[in-house]
């Protein structure tokens, strides 16, 4: 299995190229943007292996803790973890549960603590006038996630694929 500090060079060696055809083929600067930044990303700091102590885990610095229950609940390079879109989808929607905790616990805060009123409709409102204005960005985001995830997992199989095939042919 290759290095985190490999699989580092393999999200930045790839993403020029992620990034040429995303314009190429978007010809749009906010798709490319959103793609390529959620790619880099995700190699980086959102990838499959926030399921142990990794390069990745240790960049969320002191927000590291919240991967903690995950790393407890999935086995390194099981299919949750590692696999293709049920990998990512099961982080984003792990992640999303603290940053709904999160914007719960604000919200308490500043209607009890700074008597400030939220309108929950309003709000509702406003996150769907977001959600279909951002709708192509928002499916480049996704794209650029789940393309970091696999360049991972991919080099991954490929490194275990050479050693078990050089295992094989030393005598």
């Amino acid at each position: 299995m290759p290095s985190g500090r490999t699989h580092d060079q393999i999200t930045l060696g790839m993403l020029p190229g992620i990034t040429i055809i995303t314009l190429v083929l978007s010809r749009s600067a906010s798709l490319t943007l959103s793609l390529s930044s959620a790619f880099l990303f995700s190699g980086l700091m959102f990838g499959p292996d926030l399921d142990i102590y990794s390069v990745q885990y240790k960049r969320w610095g002191w927000l590291r803790g919240i991967w903690l229950p995950y790393q407890k609940l999935l086995h390194h390079r099981s299919w949750l973890s590692h696999g293709p879109i049920i990998g990512t989808l099961l982080r984003l929607f792990y992640l999303g549960l603290w940053l709904g905790m999160g914007a719960a616990l604000t919200g308490v805060l500043l209607t009890q603590v700074g008597d400030i009123s939220i309108e929950s409709q309003s709000l509702l409102q406003q996150v769907e006038q977001y959600r279909q204005r951002y709708l192509p960005e928002g499916l480049a985001i996704l794209l650029g996630l789940e393309l970091g995830a696999m360049s991972h997992s991919f080099s991954d199989g490929l490194s275990s694929l050479c050693k078990s095939t050089f295992k094989r042919l030393k005598f």
